[in-house]
């Protein structure tokens, strides 16, 4: 029995070059070798298989019946082996019937998918996507097994081992009903301090977020009436009640029930990227995904930016 680990490929295409023409000079010229090297790739594959494959005749060559056996066979492997080392074809977002995988906070998957989602829809009809809940500690583990093609993360807090592409910065507003009396203009920091706050609390039961660091550094304090695991109740939380909340912008933007004013604290704010696995790096259909969401995201930043430079944006 032939070895495959050991057998050199180009034996394989002379064979089946040589088992086409039946003559040792044509074979030559379609391989484009000398007909000395062809004389000996022969001889070489009569030693491997153990019979002299082709045989002197009247009009060039005739195979053996080990050759007429082999000729089939060995033109549909080489041909399968050709398909699969073909360049990949270009992706065609159209014809697509993919399912892709995201990992996604609902806030990611508030201000990323959602404004992206009909565009999505427009120009792929055919694909399916899953939103699965993001949990950080697995999202390396679940890009390497394939359970996730893409992710949304801070860039700050993004697992290693992952590839990743800023989306865009986020940053803090303070939020509150849209008729709220302390959110008429920029509260002052006692003011801010002595409101009712809502904070998300992703692992649950918090009471201290990025807010509450930034007023230790300058000494103040303030009380957080309500601790949530997910932001999405929040805003409905603040359009009905007194309280407020410190949130990012990008998820209140076009809220009419709720008023955004910038916070009398520097709270830091972050940004966002967009993580996958190297195996999928290179993918066509992966790649495009990945340049239509930051366009999308870039669409995105420009409509927010155009709003923010109309006068009544922020109220002071």
């Amino acid at each position: 029995m032939v070895d495959i680990r050991r057998l050199d490929l180009n034996l394989l295409v002379t064979l089946d070059t040589l088992l086409s023409e039946r003559n040792v000079t044509r074979a030559a010229e379609r391989l484009h070798l000398a007909q000395p090297s062809v004389s000996a790739q022969l001889a070489r594959l009569r030693d491997m298989l153990d019979d002299p494959l082709l045989l002197p005749g009247p009009r060039g060559m005739r195979p053996t019946a080990r050759a007429e056996a082999l000729h089939a066979p060995l033109r549909a492997a080489l041909d399968a082996l050709g398909e699969a080392l073909a360049p990949q074809p270009a992706f065609d977002p159209a014809a697509a019937t993919l399912t892709w995988h995201v990992a996604a906070s609902d806030y990611a998957a508030t201000t990323i998918v959602l404004p992206a989602l009909q565009a999505l829809r427009n120009v792929a009809p055919g694909i399916r996507l899953a939103i699965h809940e993001m949990v950080p500690r697995q999202l390396a583990a679940q890009a390497d097994n394939g359970r996730i093609d893409l992710a949304f993360h801070t860039e700050d807090d993004a697992p290693g081992g992952l590839r990743q592409r800023a989306l865009f910065d986020e940053r803090y507003v303070l939020v509150g009903r849209a008729d709220h009396p302390a959110l008429r203009r920029r509260p002052t920091l006692a003011r801010f301090c002595a409101l009712d706050h809502v904070i998300v609390s992703p692992d649950g039961g918090g009471f201290r977020g990025a807010t509450d660091a930034a007023l230790d550094a300058v000494g103040a304090q303030r009380r957080v009436a309500l601790s949530v695991p997910h932001f999405l109740f929040v805003p409905a939380a603040l359009a009905c009640t007194d309280l407020v909340a410190v949130l990012p912008e990008r998820l209140v933007r076009g809220q009419p029930a709720l008023k955004a004013v910038p916070p009398p604290v520097a709270v830091p704010g972050y940004r966002m990227a967009m993580l996958w696995h190297e195996r999928v790096h290179r993918d066509p259909a992966h790649r495009w995904l990945r340049e239509f969401i930051a366009g999308q995201c870039q669409d995105n930043g420009r409509r927010l930016r155009s709003k923010e430079a109309a006068p009544s944006a922020f109220p002071q």
